[in-house]
């Protein structure tokens, strides 16, 4: 499963949604559903100012760790 880090990122910034989606230009139901963790995809173009805003790389908003209730193969 993909495993979302904005709301970290933004408590850590004590930023809120509406500062987010502001300062991005994104919508804030995007934001929203990224801070509660449940988007189901989001455009380069997002992901992009996100990156930026938060000064991370691609692999700090988002990570990859293995479910092994869904049937993917995990690798060791």
């Amino acid at each position: 499963m993909i495993k979302c880090h904005v709301s970290r990122l933004m408590g850590e910034r004590r930023v809120r949604v509406a500062d987010v989606a502001r300062d991005t230009g994104l919508h804030r139901n995007l934001v929203g559903l990224l801070w509660q963790g449940e988007v189901r995809r989001i455009e380069i173009d997002a992901l992009n100012s996100l990156c930026a805003y938060f000064g991370v790389p691609v692999g700090e908003i988002f990570e990859y760790v293995a479910d092994p209730t869904d049937g993917s193969p995990v690798v060791t």
